[in-house]
Parts: C-alpha cells; sequence; structure tokens
C-alpha cells in the first residue's frame, strides 16, 4: 500500500505540473481573446491550491481576474459582472473551437452586460465562429443579431394561468423589422 501511495503522489504531482503548464498557455490564449472583446486590460491568473490526494490529482484550481489595472486578481466566480463573464465564456468557447471538437454553440443572452461598442465586438467574433460552427444564439442586442443566418422570434403569451412560448422564423422583412424594434 505505500508503494502504491507512493506511485500515486508522484502521479499526482506530475498531474500538477502539466495543469500549471497547460495553464499559462491557456490564460495567454484566454486574455488575447478577451482584449478583442473590448477587454484589454483584464488580467487572468490560475492559483493552485492543495487538496488531499484522489483520483483527479492533489489539487483545485481556480481563476482569478482583474479586469482593470491595479486590482489584486480575485477569484472570477466571485467579482466578474455578467459582462465579463458573457465575455470570458465567448473567449474560451472560441478557443475549445479552434480545436475542433464543437460543431454547435449555444450562447443564452451572449449580451449580458455589456455595451453597444462591445456588441459589435462580440457579433464579430460570433460572425468568425458561425463561418465553421452552428452557433444557436439568444440575444437583446441587434448588433449581435444582426450577423443571424436565419432569425427567429421568441415570445411569451400569458393565457388561462399558464405560459406559453411561441416561437416563429422572419422573413427578411420582419428580421429588419425586428432589428430595428
Amino acid at each position: 500500500w505505500i508503494r502504491n501511495e507512493c506511485g500515486m503522489q508522484e502521479l499526482a504531482d506530475e498531474l500538477t505540473e502539466k495543469r500549471t503548464r497547460a495553464a499559462e498557455a491557456f490564460v495567454q490564449k484566454v486574455e488575447e481573446e478577451l482584449a478583442f472583446l473590448d477587454m484589454p486590460k483584464v488580467r487572468l491568473s490560475l492559483f493552485s491550491r492543495p487538496k488531499a490526494l484522489s483520483s483527479n490529482g492533489c489539487d483545485d484550481m481556480e481563476f482569478l481576474i482583474s479586469p482593470n489595472p491595479g486590482e489584486t486578481p480575485r477569484p472570477l466566480s466571485k467579482i466578474a459582472s455578467g459582462g465579463e463573464l458573457s465575455r470570458m465564456m465567448l473567449a474560451i468557447k472560441t478557443l475549445e473551437a479552434e480545436k475542433g471538437g464543437v460543431g454547435t454553440m449555444v450562447f443564452d443572452e451572449i449580451d449580458t452586460g455589456i455595451s453597444g461598442q462591445t456588441a459589435w465586438k462580440v457579433a464579430e467574433k460570433m460572425g468568425r465562429l458561425a463561418g465553421d460552427h452552428q452557433i444557436l444564439c439568444i440575444t437583446h442586442l441587434p448588433q449581435i443579431a444582426a450577423m443571424e443566418d436565419s432569425h427567429f422570434l421568441i415570445a411569451k403569451e400569458s393565457s388561462g394561468g399558464r405560459t406559453v412560448t411561441h416561437i416563429s422564423r422572419l422573413s427578411e422583412t420582419d428580421s429588419d423589422g425586428e432589428l430595428a424594434r
């Protein structure tokens, strides 16, 4: 048992080392994507915290973010705004798509907390992704919706104590009207 446990610890330490190297490269790529998405000053890091040895290794990793210069990096899950989280997700999904393992990507309200200028950047990034991937996107911003190949309107209606959702494909004319609305 002691020999086996020592071997597990060596493998876990090797795994931690590989995770750390991969994290450094991953963080750099995510920062590059975020710079394009109007977050040029963001700094990311991954914090490795030791934990009890298990089949998943002997550490937990957590994203730390400093969205603005001079701020101490803190846990992404605790301080990121809706807009920052939206762009972080798009950046990560973009990197994932580059590896070729993703055919369809779903973005539900990718526009949360972003401005008009940033929306154009998000729309441009999604337009590029749509060249090689199927993108399903729920958005309220016309800058993003304008990138569509097919535009659907989702409407909710309450009747008889129930809420019903209606989805209808829009013609080009109806799409233009919806974007203007």
